[in-house]
């Protein structure tokens, strides 16, 4: 029962990232910086050490990513943090 409240609550907290257009920005940049480096999402999610499925909800906007995330995508993509940021900031 807990574990299904819990679940509940993170699927309500992914329908509410849908709505940021912030995250759905982020994750143009992250996917088109992608696409230019000639990565699929499978590559770049292996090279940040994160799940792939995980990086397709990035890219679409549906995850509020953390920082360390970031650092990690920014990295894979050798992109400055600070310039991933400019750029899904513009």
């Amino acid at each position: 029962m807990r574990h299904q409240k819990m679940l509940q609550a993170m699927a309500r907290a992914s329908e509410q990232a849908l709505q940021l257009p912030e995250l759905a920005r982020l994750g143009e940049v992250v996917r088109e910086q992608r696409q230019e480096l000639g990565l699929s999402q499978e590559a770049l999610a292996d090279l940040a050490g994160l799940d792939r499925s995980y990086m397709g909800g990035v890219e679409r906007g549906e995850h509020n990513i953390a920082f360390i995330n970031l650092l990690k995508v920014s990295k894979a993509l050798g992109l400055p943090l600070s310039r991933l940021l400019a750029e899904a900031g513009s």
